[in-house]
């Protein structure tokens, strides 16, 4: 099949689901790695019209095989593209592990200046950090959104006048500082009840503006809750346990997925004589459902 063929075939194998893709070529070499928040999508899309992305028309007469892994969310297949473009950059790719920039939020409740800081690579992360998040653009949004329902740095107590000005107008107190900082811990531990929490305020704030005509604060509002669900939503890919090996194997095709530290970064797939659909007794059981999936969906695009 040519490469339009092989893009075609893959894609009705592809669920619509988030997730990272690979193409090889007729000597098995990866040329492209790439994500998607929709797979099936995504690859079918380069057996379409490309526009302007004339590299690309290039190389689509080169793939001979399709590689996908489903993520459990948009965030998780951003940071898995990042890790393996880090590790290795095939010929197609044109940048090394992308352009977003990495960034950590840091609760800081000392009563006197309390504070939620956005931490950008490059400078000193603390160990209480909660991230790393991939987009400091999107984080800075759902910064916005935290702050905009439990405002920490206002509930210190010692304020500068514009900043006092501003607390007596929201009602803050000293006193709410305990409850803002666990509140906004909980929401970037992924706490659900938290989180609707913070959705529900979100949605009420933006009411209240488009009843008083603030449509532009209106459209930040929602902005800050479409960040929200960014970052929340689960990525394991990163920050995992170290040595990480997550593994397993159906009809005849064995997946593997193995981590550089604490980032998962060594993709292969492979022929293997076992049969039957199983996780390796090594993967961790709260990966063994991931291990299972993307190993069925790995033969069914060898065809086995």
């Amino acid at each position: 099949m040519d490469g339009s063929a092989v893009l075609k075939r893959a894609s009705t194998l592809l669920p619509p689901e988030p997730g990272v893709y690979r193409f090889r070529d007729s000597i098995d070499r990866v040329i492209y790695v790439g994500r998607a928040t929709d797979l099936r999508s995504r690859v079918r899309s380069y057996a379409g019209d490309l526009g302007r992305r004339a590299h690309l028309r290039r190389m689509v007469p080169q793939i001979r095989t399709v590689e996908a892994i489903v993520c459990a969310s948009v965030p998780e297949a951003g940071w898995l593209e990042r890790n393996l473009l880090e590790r290795s950059m095939p010929r197609w790719n044109r940048i090394r592990g992308g352009m977003e920039l990495v960034g950590w939020l840091v609760v800081g409740d000392d009563p006197a200046r309390p504070a939620l800081d956005l931490v950008v690579e490059g400078a000193v992360v603390p160990e209480a950090a909660f991230g790393p998040y991939l987009g400091v653009e999107r984080l800075a949004l759902a910064r916005g959104a935290l702050l905009r329902a439990w405002p920490v740095p206002l509930a210190g107590t010692r304020l500068d006048g514009a900043a006092r000005s501003m607390a007596e107008a929201r009602g803050v107190s000293p006193g709410d500082l305990g409850l803002y900082a666990a509140r906004v811990r909980a929401v970037l531990a992924r706490d659900e009840t938290s989180t609707a929490e913070l959705h529900a305020l979100l949605a009420a704030a933006s009411g209240r503006a488009v009843e008083q005509l603030a449509f532009e604060t209106a459209l930040q509002i929602q902005a800050e809750a479409a960040a929200l669900d960014w970052l929340v939503a689960p990525q394991r890919v990163t920050g995992c346990t170290h040595g990480l090996v997550v593994q397993a194997r159906a009809s005849g095709v064995e997946f593997s997925l193995a981590a550089s530290g604490d980032r998962l970064d060594r993709w292969a797939t492979r022929r293997t004589d076992a049969t039957g659909t199983q996780a390796s007794d090594t993967t961790p059981a709260p990966w063994r459902e991931f291990a299972t999936r993307n190993a069925e969906l790995a033969a069914a695009l060898a065809g086995g």
